[in-house]
C-alpha cells in the first residue's frame, strides 16, 4: 500500500483510506472490529470518521461509530492509525443536525464541545485530522480557524480540514490563515468518482495551486459503481439508496436520484465492459481510478460487510494506463449529464 502526505502537513497516509459510516448502522460492532482489522493488517492506516456517524444521522445513532472505533483502537498501537474525524456544521439541508440541540455553527464555542466529545468517544488524547464537515458560510473563517488553531496549539489536534466544500470557500479559508496567521486546512473532502468528475475542474486547479490534498468519499457513487443497481429498476436489499428511494422523502428521494438515475446506470454498465477486459471489478477501476489523480491523496472506501473488502483493497495493486483512461475519458463525453425536472443537475 503507497502512502502519501497531507497537503503541507507532516501526516503521511495510505493511498486508501477506510470510511465507517456503515459502523453502528448497517455494520454491527463485531463485524465493523472484523472489517477494520483486515484494512489495517492489509496496510491501511487511514480511518475516516464524524461525530454524528452512522448514516443517516439519528439522535440516537450520534456519536456510536466514534465509541466503535475508540474500542478498536484499544486493540491497536496508536501511533500506527490515522484517526480523522468532523464536527458537523451546518448539514445545508441534507440532514437536521442531530446534535448539541441543532447548534452547529462552526464557532469557538461549538468547536470545543465537539471534540471534547469525539476525544471522550474515540478514548484517545488527539485526532490527527479534525474536518467541517459542512461548511458555515455564515461564520467568518477568520473565527473557526482560530478555534481549529488553538485545538492544534493544544495538542489536541494534529492537523485540520474541510468537507463538502466550495472553491470560494477554500480559497477564503486559506485566505483568512495565511492573513491572521492561522492554521490552514491541508485536505479537503467531497465527493468524487467516476460518476461525478465536478473535481476535475476548478478544485483540481486549487488543490494542485494551494498544495491541498483531496480525501474523495463515494468513489463507487453511493454503491452504483459496484453494479448492484441496473437499467431493470430492481433495488438491491438494504442498500442506502433503496431505503432513500422506497421509504425516502424530499431531500433523501433527491439524494438517491442524483447517484441512482439512468445516466449513471448505463454509465456504469460501459464501465464494467471496461473492467472485464481488464479482468478486474468495475470496483476495483473505480477505485483505482481515483487513487491516480495527482491532487488525490487518499480514496476513501466505505463497506458494511468485511467480503465487500477485497475489490475496493485489489486497487492499490493497480495502475490504469493511458489507453484505459482515454476510454474511460470518451465514455464521460458520450454520455451526457441527466436533468432533473427542477433544471438541476444530477452529477
Amino acid at each position: 500500500m503507497q502512502r502519501r502526505r497531507l497537503g503541507k502537513s507532516g501526516l503521511v497516509v495510505s493511498e486508501i483510506c477506510l470510511g465507517t459510516m456503515t459502523f453502528g448502522g448497517q455494520a454491527d460492532e463485531a463485524e465493523s472490529f472484523r472489517i477494520m482489522d483486515h484494512a489495517y493488517e492489509h496496510g491501511i492506516n487511514f480511518f475516516d470518521a464524524a461525530e454524528i456517524y452512522p448514516v443517516p444521522p439519528s439522535a440516537q445513532t450520534v456519536g456510536v461509530t466514534e465509541e466503535i472505533i475508540g474500542r478498536w483502537l484499544k486493540t491497536k498501537p496508536r501511533h500506527s492509525v490515522i484517526i480523522a474525524t468532523k464536527v458537523t456544521g451546518a448539514g445545508h439541508g441534507w440532514f437536521t443536525p442531530p446534535v448539541r440541540d441543532g447548534m452547529t455553527t462552526l464557532d469557538r464555542h461549538q468547536i470545543r464541545m465537539a471534540v471534547e466529545q469525539s476525544l471522550a468517544r474515540l478514548q484517545t488524547d488527539y485526532i490527527d485530522l479534525y474536518q467541517t464537515h459542512w461548511p458555515d458560510h455564515g461564520m467568518r473563517y477568520q473565527d473557526t480557524l482560530t478555534a481549529l488553531s488553538e485545538l492544534v496549539q493544544e495538542g489536541k489536534v494534529r492537523v485540520v480540514g474541510c468537507s463538502n466544500e466550495t472553491c470560494w470557500g477554500v480559497m477564503k479559508s486559506l485566505q483568512a490563515s495565511d492573513e491572521y496567521g492561522l492554521v490552514r486546512y491541508d485536505t479537503i473532502q467531497n465527493n468524487f468518482s467516476l460518476i461525478n468528475r465536478r473535481c476535475e475542474s476548478e478544485l483540481a486547479q486549487v488543490c494542485r495551486k494551494e498544495n491541498v490534498s483531496l480525501l474523495p468519499y463515494s468513489p463507487l457513487g453511493g454503491g452504483v459503481l459496484t453494479g448492484k443497481y441496473n437499467t431493470k429498476g430492481d433495488l438491491p436489499a438494504a442498500a442506502r439508496f433503496s431505503e432513500y428511494l422506497i421509504k425516502g422523502a424530499g431531500r433523501q428521494k433527491k439524494m438517491a436520484l442524483r447517484f441512482v438515475n439512468e445516466r449513471t446506470l448505463e454509465t456504469t454498465r460501459r464501465l464494467t465492459e471496461i473492467a472485464n477486459s481488464l479482468s478486474i471489478s468495475v470496483t476495483t477501476l473505480a477505485v483505482a481510478w481515483s487513487k491516480q489523480h495527482d491532487f488525490v491523496a487518499s480514496t476513501i472506501i466505505g463497506v458494511s460487510q468485511l467480503d465487500q473488502l477485497a475489490d475496493n483493497l485489489a486497487a492499490s495493486d493497480v495502475v490504469l494506463d493511458e489507453e484505459t483512461l482515454q476510454q474511460i475519458d470518451k465514455l464521460h463525453f458520450d454520455i451526457p449529464l441527466a436533468m432533473t425536472e427542477d433544471g438541476l443537475r444530477y452529477l
